[in-house]
Parts: structure tokens; sequence; C-alpha cells
């Protein structure tokens, strides 16, 4: 693993602004999970408490646009912060805020458009969705929707075919992201094909889909583990391409757990926890 500073007391920092998921399966606790299983150190800007679980949301609660800023301000007024990432963004205030911090600071994100849950409720505003197109899409280092989160953004149905999903990222990233990753794990196949589209061309991730009911917050993962691998300054592409696989082995890993009685999240310490432990497998 490149980790930035090793042996010179220099420790990566990411900051993760998202919602809390009191599940700890999506959200602030996927995101620190993630931050610190790749070697990074972890800070987060809340934007919103959610009571939820493996079941699903039951309620939502956001805070004032001035705390998220407060928050922001702190974290980067303070650590060398080298990724960030952005979740759960649930109110058109909330998005203001994050964006006019972000251009204070002069600094760009990953941005993971967190509109619907993995149990499939809704964890933004019905009118958020343009303020997120206009305000983040431009600060944005990647944007990484799924396929119906992408369709919800360009006011499309869902890409049913690769060249569809290609189609849509191309639209996609012409209303300013940077790049474009564009998730097909909704589709159907053997494989779950992943679209990463930037200036300097495409990157085709296909890797075999994993059959598993443990599921909650790959999206947030994946975002934080490129926002880790940005701040051990890796290459764009490189953080994509090591972040899907971190994903991969976190899917893998979990998939034999039993956590709650719905759609449990990944193994995000796969690589530290031995799998196979006494309760991890009914």
């Amino acid at each position: 693993m490149n980790m930035k500073g090793s042996g010179t007391g220099a420790i990566p920092v990411a900051l993760t602004i998202a919602g809390s998921d009191s599940g700890g399966g999506a959200g602030i606790q996927a995101d620190l999970k993630t931050f610190s299983a790749l070697g990074v150190f972890g800070t987060s800007v809340l934007t919103a408490v959610t009571a939820q679980n493996t079941r699903g949301v039951s309620a939502v609660e956001t805070l004032s646009p001035a705390i998220v800023a407060a928050q922001i301000d702190a974290v980067l007024g303070d650590f060398a912060v080298g990724g960030i990432k952005i979740g759960m963004v649930s109110s058109v205030p909330v998005i203001r805020a994050i964006a006019e911090r972000l251009r204070a600071h002069g600094r760009r994100a990953v941005v993971d458009p967190v509109m619907v849950a993995t149990s499939g409720d809704r964890l933004m505003d019905e009118d958020a969705t343009g303020a997120l197109t206009q305000e983040l899409l431009p600060l944005a280092e990647v944007l990484t929707p799924n396929l119906p989160e992408a369709a919800l953004l360009l006011g499309e149905r869902p890409a049913e075919s690769e060249e569809a999903q290609r189609a849509q990222g191309l639209r996609l990233r012409a209303l300013g992201p940077r790049a474009v990753l564009v998730k097909g794990g909704h589709r159907q196949g053997a494989e779950s094909v992943d679209l990463f589209l930037s200036e300097a061309g495409e990157l085709r991730l296909a890797l075999p889909r994993v059959d598993t009911r443990n599921d909650h917050g790959t999206g947030c993962t994946l975002a934080a583990a490129i926002a880790a691998g940005l701040a051990r300054d890796l290459a764009l592409k490189d953080a994509v391409r090591e972040a899907r696989l971190f994903l991969q082995g976190a899917l893998e890993a979990g998939a034999g757990w039993r956590l709650g009685s719905g759609r449990g999240p990944v193994h995000h310490f796969h690589a530290l926890w031995p799998e196979g432990r006494e309760g991890d497998k009914p």
C-alpha cells in the first residue's frame, strides 16, 4: 500500500461530509471505517442524523447549514486533508453551504450523489436534485452515481446497456465533474461493470458479481475509498481502481455475515479480521 509520508511522520488525512447511519453500515460510519482500513486518518462533517438499520430508514433529521459550514471550516482550517468525500446532503441550504465553503477553501471532492438508501428510502429532499447538480457537480473531482442516481440527475430512465451507461456518464461529465464513475451494480449479469470516464479516456472495471444480501453502504464505501486513495497521493485513475478492488474484497468477505435481519453491511476490515470468526456466520 502506498502510504503518503511513510516513515516521515506525515499521516494521510481524508474528510467525509455525509450523514450518520445508526446501523453503522453506510454514511459517516462506513466512510471512517474505510479510511481506517486503507491506512488514512479520517475526519468528518455531519450533515444529517438518520434512524436506520439493515431494514430501512425510519427518521431523518437534517443539521443546520451553519453547523455544517462550521464543521468544514474547523477541519480544513487545521488538518492537511488530501481527499474529500461528499455523501448524503439532504437539503438545498446544506448543499449550498457545503459548496460555498469548498469554494472558499479552494477544494474539490469525490461526490457520491446519495439520493435513495439501499432499502429504497429517500434520503434527499425532492427539490434538492437541482441544487446538487448546479452547486456540487462543478466541484467534483469525480462523481460516482449508480445507474438509478445517474438517471435521476439527468431526468432519464436508468441505463439498460453498457452503451447507455457510457452515454449517461458522458452527459453527466458535461455538467462539470472532472471525471465520472458510473457504477453498474444494478444491472444483471455475471459481471458488475463500472465505467470511469475522464479527460484521459475510459477505464472499464469489470469484476465478478458477488451473490450477497450484504450490500448496504457499498456506494459510500467505494467513494470513501477513492478519497482515501487521493489522500495517499494516488492518481485519480489508480485511486478508482484500488477502491473498486477494496470494495470487491469487502463484498466477498462479508457475504456470509448475519448482522441484522435485512441488507447487511460489507466487511470493511476484511484485510485485518480473519474470515470465519466465531459469530460471523450462523
